[in-house]
């Protein structure tokens, strides 16, 4: 039998099926693996070791009196703005340590009420500002694929603890590509879904209208039955049957192996008519914009905390927050315009039948310390704010070894399709590596 940690939903299943393996043994695997891995990837905050081992044992038991549910004994971790009953509740922020959760958040209901284990919660960029997840106060996140390397963020340990095997699946929140862009510099698969399709409801915000809930995972097949027990029912919709591209982005810098790997996905898609998105900002203007008015969001959600506790908000976090605060009322009406055409533009491009084909990140992951490329969301913004879905799939390498992404963006409610749309074109692909941990 393959080591536990490469089995997927479905190898699991069939383990235990057979008799092959239990839940707790699976548990006791993965909390192995994460005491002999973390120290080095840093992408948990806190292991809940015996929440962990009781729902095994519970699982166990469904299993053995034939009630098992759609995740039973997956061992799954959530990123630390999501409320998990009893554990640390910090999005990050020295300024929320030690508040616990009361109880979970309802995409971490409905993750146990299916029989996912919950193995803990995981590090993130602080406040989901950011997309590194060097955390100045629960510590910096490393890339399996390089030691040094950023996992992206905000949803850095998201990304990290699956591909690092220190877990089947992850939660992650994506406000400009929080989900996406830590799956794409890692390796592994990750899906922001429609706008308010997985409820909030226990999620610490960082703007409301732009955040999402979603899941990562190694496989397409993992992403599609965990998002199914998270998901409000989708209302029917049309085959996603238009290609629709940007119609230039030579000004985002994107790396050579980025470039490669978008135009071997356009060939995949070659059979579809295309359409043109043009815009009427830069992707830079867009980005941008999307960053002040989240950013102005976030001062009004911490309140009297930005000023009455500022030194437990990191420099980093202050800065961002005083330049945000900072632009003139011209300059927010000037954001908000932007983000008002470029959804309109967005949405009616796509329509109910579109699907947008873009790189997820105009490079590859980046050595810690160096300057964060501000064009790291310049692609994953528009799904945010058109509030549409979007995938995340491994291109395979670029010359340093290191994974490379492209993104389907899809028509409104359209997960279902987006989904099959996407195995075609990773199965073209064949673009997923595991990490060395692996």
């Amino acid at each position: 039998m393959i080591p536990l940690h490469r089995l997927d939903i479905s190898g699991l299943r069939a383990a235990y099926a057979a008799g092959e393996t239990t839940p707790a043994a699976v548990v006791e695997h993965y909390l192995a693996r994460i005491d002999a891995h973390d120290a080095a990837i840093h992408a948990y905050v806190e292991v809940d070791r015996d929440g962990a081992r009781a729902a095994a044992e519970e699982s166990g038991r469904r299993i053995a009196d034939g009630t098992a549910r759609p995740l039973e004994g997956v061992p799954v971790a959530v990123k630390a703005n999501i409320a998990v009953s009893g554990l640390d509740w910090n999005a990050g922020m020295e300024a929320r340590r030690g508040i616990t959760a009361a109880e979970d958040a309802e995409a971490v209901r409905r993750l146990r009420a299916a029989g996912a284990i919950i193995l803990g919660t995981l590090n993130m960029h602080e406040a989901a500002l950011g997309a590194t997840t060097d955390n100045a106060w629960f510590g910096r996140t490393i890339n399996p694929h390089r030691e040094g390397y950023t996992p992206g963020g905000s949803s850095g340990g998201s990304g990290a603890a699956v591909s690092a095997g220190l877990c089947v699946a992850s939660l992650g929140t994506d406000t400009m590509g929080s989900v996406r862009i830590p799956a794409a510099y890692n390796g592994v698969y990750g899906i922001k879904p429609t706008h308010g399709t997985i409820p909030d409801a226990g999620l610490v915000p960082l703007s409301e209208w732009l955040d999402s809930i979603g899941p990562i995972a190694r496989s397409i097949d993992d992403l599609e039955v965990v998002l199914a027990v998270l998901a409000e029912p989708a209302p029917a919709t049309s085959m996603l049957t238009r290609l629709v591209l940007l119609d230039s982005f030579d000004d985002l810098d994107c790396e050579p192996a980025v470039l490669d790997a978008y135009r071997r996905a356009l060939a995949l898609l070659e059979d579809m008519p295309r359409t043109a998105l043009t815009l009427h900002d830069t992707a830079a203007d867009v980005r941008f914009a999307g960053f002040v008015v989240a950013a102005r969001e976030l001062i009004t959600h911490l309140g009297a905390t930005r000023t009455e506790t500022a030194d437990r908000l990191s420099d980093e976090l202050r800065f961002m927050l005083d330049y945000a605060d900072s632009r003139s009322d011209a300059d927010v009406a000037r954001a908000e315009t932007i983000i008002d055409r470029t959804r309109t533009r967005v949405r009616d491009a796509m329509g109910s039948d579109g699907v947008l084909l873009m790189p997820t990140a105009p490079q590859a992951a980046f050595r810690h310390s160096t300057r964060p490329p501000a064009n790291q969301s310049a692609f994953t913004a528009f799904a945010n704010i058109a509030g549409l879905p979007a995938i995340s799939i491994p291109a395979g390498l670029d010359d340093d070894d290191l994974p490379v992404a492209v993104q389907l963006v899809g028509a409104p409610h359209s997960e279902a399709a987006l989904i099959a749309l996407a195995k075609k074109l990773d199965a073209g692909l064949a673009g997923f590596v595991p990490s060395p941990l692996m």
